[in-house]
């Protein structure tokens, strides 16, 4: 078992920001990367309620909005983020 995730971080924050995956009434919001040069748009964005489906989603391509206080969200691609999970139970 890989364990769950605890964190998606942005592997390089904009200056003097910690960003964090935004959260809406909907969930994370993510974009397929199917939608190509329209995946930012509203309508084509993709919805999960928890940071292990992000997870799962991140792994196969999508793109993460992300936001820092004070600063305005951005969609952050697969290879700018890192997924941190809880270690694995021993046993």
């Amino acid at each position: 078992m890989r364990g769950r995730v605890i964190r998606i971080e942005r592997i390089s924050s904009r200056r003097g920001a910690v960003e964090e995956p935004s959260v809406t009434s909907k969930g994370y919001q993510l974009a397929d990367p199917a939608h190509g040069k329209h995946r930012h748009h509203a309508d084509n964005a993709t919805y999960v309620k928890t940071l292990d489906e992000a997870a799962v989603l991140i792994e196969r391509g999508f793109a993460l909005r992300m936001s820092a206080k004070g600063k305005p969200a951005s969609l952050i691609a697969p290879k700018s983020l890192r997924i941190v999970r809880d270690a694995a139970p021993a046993g």
